[in-house]
């Protein structure tokens, strides 16, 4: 006979507006032959995890929270043909078939079969498919030959590895989207994981300049540290800022990793348009526009009426008479993870830089509300069952 605790996992539950619990649930199971089922060694509280805790999304009562997961797999379901129990893999966010148009052309991220009537899927995310997340004990992974990538064996780099499964290769996804060739400058509106990331790819590939825009110390910190260039924006308008820099040239090429929670210089006020605004200032005729930061198509705690029903304006006649191409959409993981893997394996790249905490599970529901209110330099939170 099975224990009643043998059936059941510790997990980070979403109770309501700020109010995460860690508590027992039913521990994931084989439901389909191409399954897998991972114990969790790692997962990451991210900034779009704040969305729902903050009461921003429709989320409901009871979603397990976590879509950054790694781990080691536990059980194999009959179909798997790739992967073995005790293998240690990394998951991207973005839960995919592998055989849909959109996952045959590389596009993972806007899987059209896992998730109906949205193109997409991810682990515990609202609107994202009924897949429970990772910040648990055990995490069920579908379509795993597909969406589990193999690491080698052991503990090392583990909190490297970890952001494999999506600031990394979103920050790298964002500097794609926006057209960037080797050489260039480009700014990077946001000093959050993401944003880093994106800060920390362009230099990896090349980049003449790097700017950074935020008003956070810490982050601003960070950046210089990677040799970029820091905007405080609570000091001025960053654009401002950078074309004085550069003696009125503009830049090659811009990331927004901010979405739609941007802010004025008060760091209060939120204006869903400032930073597209902004790039469309800052980036040269003809440059390019990345967008991985969110946005969402309905959030009830927007500003206005029209960015709650997700429409924002911004100058579109300036963006096509300056020539400007504009990349969106969440990140392909596989299209990158792979590759991003082996420069951690050969050293080339160490993205856990921006962690700044580990913590074991059961203090989650701390981490949330220092994470949310950014105390104690609290910026990357990695959670250890």
């Amino acid at each position: 006979m099975v224990s009643t605790r043998m059936s059941k996992m510790r997990a980070v539950v979403y109770d309501k507006p700020f109010k995460v619990t860690v508590r027992e649930v039913e521990k994931p199971k084989i439901l389909h032959p191409d399954d897998v089922i991972v114990k969790v060694t790692t997962s990451c509280i991210c900034g779009s995890d704040l969305h729902m805790y903050e009461g921003r999304t429709a989320a409901q009562a009871g979603i397990v929270f976590g879509h950054e997961n790694m781990g080691i797999v536990d059980e194999v379901g009959s179909g798997v043909t790739l992967l073995k129990k005790g293998d240690r893999v990394v998951m991207p966010f973005n839960v995919a078939c592998g055989r849909c148009v959109n996952c045959e052309e590389g596009r993972s991220a806007f899987c059209t079969l896992v998730n109906p009537g949205f193109a997409g899927g991810a682990y515990g995310y609202v609107a994202m498919g009924p897949y429970p997340g990772g910040q648990a004990e055990y995490v069920r992974v579908p379509f795993a030959d597909f969406n589990a990538l193999v690491l080698p064996p052991g503990t090392e780099h583990e909190e490297d590895f970890a952001l494999l499964a999506d600031i990394f290769p979103t920050g790298w996804h964002g500097v794609q989207l926006s057209g960037f060739r080797p050489g260039e400058s480009i700014v990077v509106f946001g000093a959050g994981p993401v944003g880093l990331m994106a800060a920390y790819s362009a230099v990896l590939r090349g980049a003449s300049d790097v700017y950074v825009v935020d008003r956070v110390a810490e982050r601003l910190a960070k950046a210089k540290d990677i040799g970029c260039t820091p905007i405080d924006f609570g000091k001025g308008d960053a654009v401002d800022q950078i074309l004085k820099l550069r003696g009125g040239k503009a830049v090659d090429r811009g990331v927004d990793a901010v979405g739609y929670q941007a802010t004025t210089g008060d760091g209060k006020t939120e204006v869903p348009n400032a930073v597209i605004e902004a790039l469309v200032r800052v980036v040269r005729p003809t440059g390019g526009l990345g967008i991985p930061g969110l946005y969402v198509p309905s959030d009830p705690g927007a500003p206005d009426a029209a960015s709650a029903k997700g429409y924002m304006s911004f100058p579109f006649g300036k963006l096509f008479e300056k020539g400007l191409t504009l990349g969106t959409g969440q990140c392909n993981v596989k299209a990158y993870n792979r590759y991003l893997r082996d420069l951690i394996i050969a050293g080339r790249a160490k993205p856990s830089f921006v962690v700044s905490h580990n913590v074991s599970l059961d203090e989650a529901a701390d981490a949330y509300d220092k994470f949310d209110r950014r105390v104690d330099g609290y910026t990357k939170v990695l959670l250890h069952p």
